[in-house]
């Protein structure tokens, strides 16, 4: 993919990220269902006390909330389509009343001393795998808002009549505590989870569209010949008929020029389709023969003209030179590495390049302020900046262009390594590629099969 090409596909690939974020909102009809099993669940606990153990409770007052609930869900149902994906607000509307209705209900059956106290936390975990930061923490305050009012007010627990059940003010505390803390602990778990989930999710399927992409260039080649071919028979049938009108029509006649001008267009015709075939004839030829060496300048010569010098070196040769086909996979790969050291680099780029009987190993390095310490370690995690916006010269991104590159030259077979200078002589960051030579040579084969 050339400078331009890559550019443009920079520019779409925000929206692109905005659309699998919007594809991935909480589905209305997974609310709906999970409140139908929450209420299945209610009125089973309160028919079970009030009439199996017959202890005594305000029963019809529960009832009440548990048909709030059955009448909201029955209103969604009907009012909007279960393939319906909410909007954070909408999201934060449900799950608010999934937190207030249940905090009705313990608070006429005993309050934070109920066991089932600990399903407040239900909302705000749901809200921390599928909503935003802030709808997250809202619901997460009002779930400790509404434990800390059932830990001061509420109503007895139901037990036999006649009898009563007084917790210590201590062991409510410490249920208030260890409600609130695992509420806490599960929301940011669970948040950083999902998050890196839907971040990798986001980024394998930007790196399938860019593996895709790349593929629809190359095949362009074998369209042009199948055109070629395709064209060639009948624009030959009309360029044979329009040099036969040329003898025909005397020169003297008015539509002379006509016909003059007919066999020049189609002439015209002919050179262009035989440049068609003979271009997408020697592409082949490229594609079917592309030696190391072209596979590096290739990738280094759209990288050329932005004020840094990039170089080529060749610095070890064990056997013949590496000759497979070209992987559309490995050219984007390796493109992206070398414009990231490109675009960090003082005045230098240098790709060195090697291959042995066993192995092949190109490395990229650049005179640039290296990575971060911090990140260092997470080079290649999807929607990371990997060095400061500042120090690039095309300005910040989404972090992925590390991520496909590695994902997409790991896939081939390689190992990639990224490490910073320590040695104090020099500055800047190092990138090495090595694949085994037999699965270099076979996965690139097998890639363009």
């Amino acid at each position: 993919m050339d400078q331009a090409t890559r550019a443009s596909f920079n520019l779409r690939l925000p929206a692109f990220v905005t659309m699998m974020r919007e594809s991935q909102r909480l589905r209305l009809a997974t609310l709906v269902r999970l409140r139908w099993l929450s209420v299945a669940g209610q009125t089973a606990a309160c028919v079970f006390v009030a009439w199996g153990l017959w202890w005594p409770f305000p029963i019809a007052s529960c009832l009440l909330l548990i048909a709030v609930s059955v009448a909201l869900n029955i209103y969604l149902t009907l009012r909007f389509p279960a393939s319906r994906r909410m909007s954070p607000t909408a999201a934060a509307a449900v799950l608010t009343f999934d937190i207030l209705q249940p905090t009705g209900l313990l608070f006429l059956t005993g309050g934070i001393e109920n066991p089932f106290t600990v399903f407040l936390v239900v909302p705000a975990i749901i809200a921390a795998a599928t909503q935003p930061p802030l709808t997250t923490v809202a619901l997460s305050v009002l779930a400790v808002a509404a434990t800390t009012f059932l830990a001061a007010y509420h109503l007895p627990v139901p037990w036999p009549e006649g009898h009563s059940l007084m917790l210590p003010a201590s062991y409510v505390g410490g249920l208030w505590f260890a409600i609130v803390t695992t509420l806490v602990f599960a929301s940011i778990y669970i948040y950083r989870v999902a998050a890196e989930s839907r971040a990798l999710a986001d980024a394998l399927s930007a790196t399938e569209l860019v593996l895709q992409r790349e593929q629809h260039l190359s095949a362009l080649d074998g369209l042009a010949a199948a055109a070629a071919h395709e064209l060639g028979t009948p624009l030959a049938t009309i360029a044979l008929v329009a040099k036969e009108m040329a003898t025909q029509v005397p020169r003297d006649d008015p539509q002379r020029e006509d016909v003059e001008l007919l066999v020049e267009q189609s002439e015209r015709c002919r050179t262009i389709l035989r440049q068609l075939s003979s271009l997408s004839s020697a592409s082949e030829s490229h594609l079917a023969n592309l030696s190391l060496t072209s596979l590096i300048d290739e990738v280094a010569e759209p990288h050329r003209h932005f004020g840094v010098a990039v170089r080529v070196v060749v610095r070890e040769r064990v056997g013949p030179e590496p000759v497979a086909r070209r992987n559309a996979g490995i050219v984007y790969g390796l493109g992206n590495i070398v414009e990231n050291a490109v675009d960090f680099a003082a005045a230098d780029v240098t790709i060195a390049l090697g291959w042995t009987e066993r192995e092949i190993r190109i490395v990229v390095e650049d005179d640039g302020p290296g990575f971060a310490p911090e990140i260092l370690g997470r080079i290649g995690d999807p929607y990371m900046s990997d060095r400061e916006p500042a120090e690039r010269k095309g300005g910040g991104g989404l972090g992925l262009g590390l991520f496909i590159a590695k994902t997409l030259l790991e896939r081939s077979g390689a190992t990639v390594r990224t490490v910073n200078y320590a040695d104090g002589l020099r500055s800047g960051a190092r990138v090495e590629i090595v694949w085994p030579l037999d699965v270099f040579l076979a996965s690139r084969s097998a890639s363009h099969d």
